[in-house]
């Protein structure tokens, strides 16, 4: 049974930055990642997903991200870059290799189980995102629509929406982008979501950043499940929402009370016939690997102190709650490096005080 002091989960940009900053901290560790490939969540990106309608791509620490031509899929463009990253800095991600249990091992180390596998460890540093916990709402009569139901998540391109009567569920920024992307080829299009969406029409600011990550640091500092970075985001008017409001595609209804075997019907009687839901709702942190761990507390959520989660301080969630963005997961990533060391009282590099 191999044994290090600290375990990676996930190589995405959460990971990879807390491997880059792992490099020089006195530390053992080894990244386990799910993939075949490089890349994290974005290699399964839509197809239709182009650079150009990216928010943002936060440079991975010590590499800059050169951004690529405005029309090249992010699905290839990002993973490039992470792929360029590992081989720079000689970060040997372990893939594919799906963690499925991480445990107490009763002896003050970690066990984390794989397909492949155990590792024992001192300190395990989690950066699973989200992508392969898509959420879906369930509301009454769900399971008698007719139609087809599909989540974000397993969208591949408009043109499974030619001539389709569809239903756009969700506030955030790739419902509108999706919503925008299909009404081209749908038949008509639908958009409704449980709050009225709220556009902005300035820039978004270092200062407003803060004051959307400082809301979600705090729902996990109270032990609440985090809301998402991008939940908490104001839709910006870009040019090509401008135009969207223009063309009359953003007119939102609020959400539907139930859905029947032909349609979606509304509090008030109105119903509509459809023949695509299309649940732009977002995703939840995948944690269930930590679950034995029993880290939860009474108001569903894991109580979490910057990165490090309160009730075992050997564990930090990297890329969750207030670090679930590119920019976020650099620093939290550095962040969590330092506390690990200080815990786990390895041997400082005195090249890594000076950076």
């Amino acid at each position: 049974m191999p044994e290090t002091d600290v375990v990676v989960v996930g190589a995405g940009q959460a990971g990879l930055s807390s491997a880059y900053h792992l490099r020089s901290s006195g530390l053992d560790f080894a990244v386990l990642d799910a993939d075949r490939a490089p890349g994290g969540a974005w290699q399964h990106r839509w197809p239709t997903l182009r650079m150009a309608t990216v928010h943002g791509i936060f440079d991975l620490p010590g590499m800059h991200f050169t951004p690529p031509p405005p029309d090249e899929p992010a699905a290839d463009a990002v993973p490039a870059y992470f792929a360029d990253f590992e081989s720079e800095f000689g970060i040997d991600v372990q893939r594919p290799v799906a963690v499925t249990a991480v445990r107490d091992a009763g002896d003050g180390r970690l066990l984390v189980e794989t397909d492949k596998g155990a590792w024992t460890a001192r300190g395990l540093i989690n950066a699973t995102g989200t992508w392969t916990r898509p959420f879906v709402p369930y509301y009454p009569g769900q399971e008698t629509f007719r139609g087809r139901q599909l989540h974000t998540a397993q969208y591949r391109g408009p043109a499974e929406f030619a001539g389709k009567r569809v239903v756009v569920v969700g506030g955030g920024a790739s419902a509108v982008q999706l919503l925008i992307e299909i009404a081209d080829v749908a038949a008509t299009t639908t958009w409704v979501t449980r709050r009225p969406p709220v556009f902005r029409d300035g820039p978004f600011t270092p200062d407003y950043g803060r004051e959307v990550v400082a809301k979600v640091d705090a729902r996990v500092r109270a032990g609440l499940p985090p809301g998402s970075i991008a939940s908490a985001t104001e839709l910006a008017l870009t040019p090509q929402l401008i135009e969207a409001r223009e063309r009359g595609l953003l007119v939102r209804r609020p959400m539907f009370d139930r859905i029947v075997p032909d349609g979606v019907r509304w509090p008030d009687g109105a119903a509509q016939d459809v023949d695509v839901i299309f649940w732009c709702t977002g995703f939840r942190p995948a944690l269930d690997h930590l679950a034995p761990l029993r880290l939860r507390g009474p108001r569903g959520g894991i109580v979490v102190d910057g990165t490090r989660v309160v009730a075992d301080p050997r564990i930090h969630l990297v890329g969750y709650g207030p670090s679930a963005s590119t920019v976020g997961a650099n620093r939290a990533g550095r962040a969590a490096v330092r506390e690990l060391r200080a815990l786990l009282a390895a041997p400082v590099n005195p090249h890594d005080l000076a950076a």
